[in-house]
């Protein structure tokens, strides 16, 4: 398959993807928001579009034009160089567009860079390969929104005291979990970052070297049973093992945080909220939407901490390379690492050393962002399969859960 094929095939894909997590839903589902982090389906399926009318077609189509004029600003979610966004907080405001208009929105947008896709592997001088590095990162792009629409949507159904379902096939059972076992990694002067083969998000260059002290990492996730420890050995009351910030949040609203979300008790046995329902609590799950605070204190509880980015991505990568020299050759594989959930780290989210953003408006997707926020690495159960590599730096703030946030352990050794 030619260059332009292979594009064009992914694309297609991605696009047919995103609508397929629409389809179950109701226009009055589409168009709820149920906090200012998350955002409506709508607005999701809106946004992806304008990425790509913005920032792909606007620079190469012949003879552009906007589908529709107000979009640029109602559809823009961040980016300054662009001109002014419709305020976050209110985007459950608007219900015009309708859902059919959206649509038509993709499909006219789609079958204009279908049309620049069929001829990006013919001579277009030097324009060709920014085009298909734009096109590639509206994909990329759109993957994250793909999983925020799921994340998203929950939080908006877990409002609903129905507590409706997204999934209406049965929540699967969980396999016993394997014993928690830790792995032992010497350290050293590593290497980080992307290695420059295949796509990658500007946040991961470059490539630098940082030093490690020796470590050990948990071979899988905390579940749901071993939090429960947690909990009932009175981890929420104990401001010892909290950071003081953490400690506060717990106390911040009308009712003291004594749980993770999403998390109820109901006839004397848990319950979890999930996008199958409501289903009782299983042991066996990994935990699961935990913000920093609570997996930092749980850490602590547990006499371990969380491991830093680099701890992370030298042991996953070192793991599935089989680089570490010395190690036994029965040394526990390192589980969970891009299927189950977000890992949160220590890591404040900041630049790389030598980081540059891109030029222009493009360049806010990241760096703007490297303040105030805590690194996550690995994927989750509602991350795109391909969209997940041992390089990738998601980040949230301190205190966000409602995303599949989860933890994994580490030990200084």
């Amino acid at each position: 398959m030619s260059l332009s094929g292979t594009l064009l095939s992914r694309f297609e894909a991605v696009r047919r993807a995103t609508a397929m997590l629409a389809e179950p839903l109701s226009d009055e589902d589409c168009c709820g928001q149920s906090m200012t982090d998350a955002s409506p389906v709508k607005w999701h399926l809106a946004h992806t579009t304008w990425f790509f009318e913005t920032f792909v077609l606007e620079r190469f189509e012949p003879a552009f034009r906007p589908f529709h004029p107000a979009f640029r600003m109602l559809f823009n979610s961040y980016y300054n160089g662009i001109g002014e966004q419709y305020p976050r907080s209110q985007r459950g405001l608007v219900t015009r567009p309708g859902m059919d208009e959206v649509h038509e929105y993709r499909q006219d947008i789609d079958a204009r860079i279908e049309s620049l896709i069929l001829i990006a592997a013919s001579p277009m001088g030097a324009a060709a390969p920014e085009l298909e590095r734009l096109i590639e990162l509206g994909m990329q792009h759109e993957q994250q929104h793909q999983e925020l629409i799921l994340t998203d949507l929950q939080h908006l159904f877990w409002h609903n005291p129905l507590r409706p379902a997204y999934w209406a096939e049965a929540m699967p059972p969980a396999s016993p979990p394997s014993a928690m076992q830790w792995r032992s990694f010497d350290g050293g002067i590593v290497e980080l970052g992307h290695q420059g083969q295949g796509f990658c998000f500007d946040n991961e260059t470059p490539r630098h070297r940082q030093y490690l002290e020796p470590y050990a990492m948990a071979s899988r996730l905390v579940t749901n049973a071993e939090y429960l420890e947690f909990m009932q050995a009175g981890g929420y009351d104990d401001p010892a093992l909290w950071l003081s910030e953490g400690w506060a949040w717990l106390r911040s609203g009308s009712q003291p945080i004594s749980q993770p979300l999403y998390w109820e008790q109901l006839g004397g046995a848990w319950h979890e909220f999930t996008l199958h329902g409501r289903q009782p609590l299983q042991p066996e799950h990994a935990a699961l939407h935990l913000s920093y605070y609570e997996a930092d204190a749980y850490a602590r509880w547990a006499q371990a901490r969380l491991p830093s980015e680099a701890e992370w991505e030298h042991a996953v990568v070192s793991t599935r390379r089989g680089l570490n020299d010395g190690e036994p050759a029965d040394a526990p594989p390192i589980e969970q690492v891009y299927d189950t959930a977000w890992q949160w780290t220590s890591s404040s989210y900041a630049p790389y050393p030598g980081y540059k953003p891109a030029a222009g408006a493009i360049g806010e997707y990241n760096g703007k962002f490297m303040v105030n926020q805590y690194v996550l690495r690995g994927g989750s159960c509602v991350t795109p399969p391909d969209h997940s590599r041992a390089t990738y730096r998601n980040f949230f703030p301190a205190h966000a859960r409602w995303q599949y946030t989860g933890l994994r352990l580490a030990r200084s050794l």
